[in-house]
């Protein structure tokens, strides 16, 4: 006769498969996906992917999201810093280009393996 042994003291056998994040990449990661948690931020970033060249000046991103220039730039440089976009200085206007595997390098840790 077998006895059934309460949830409680059933120990855990899970095993890991495959590598966990370490810390530090943990901290970078976290970084990434406080500068994507805004909406504000998310459009930016899907305006500049969409963008028919590959980049988008800071003037043509103010009208689309009803905000001033000041509070664009604060967004594009959040962004910037994370390492999800990458800014280049043309006389007066910055060019914001999403950085190649930026996405994908955001993702990867966390898909299922």
């Amino acid at each position: 006769m077998t006895t059934a042994i309460p949830a409680e003291q059933a120990v855990c056998r899970t095993s890991i498969t495959s590598e966990p994040i370490s810390a530090q990449d943990a901290v970078a990661l976290a970084r990434q996906l406080k500068a994507l948690a805004d909406p504000t931020r998310l459009r930016l970033v899907s305006m500049v992917a969409a963008s028919e060249s590959g980049e988008a000046c800071v003037c043509d991103l103010t009208e689309p999201l009803d905000l001033a220039q000041p509070t664009i730039s604060h967004h594009l440089r959040l962004l910037t810093d994370a390492g999800i976009l990458s800014r280049t200085k043309r006389g007066t206007w910055s060019y914001y280009r999403l950085v190649p595997g930026a996405l994908q390098g955001i993702a990867t840790p966390l898909a299922a393996g």
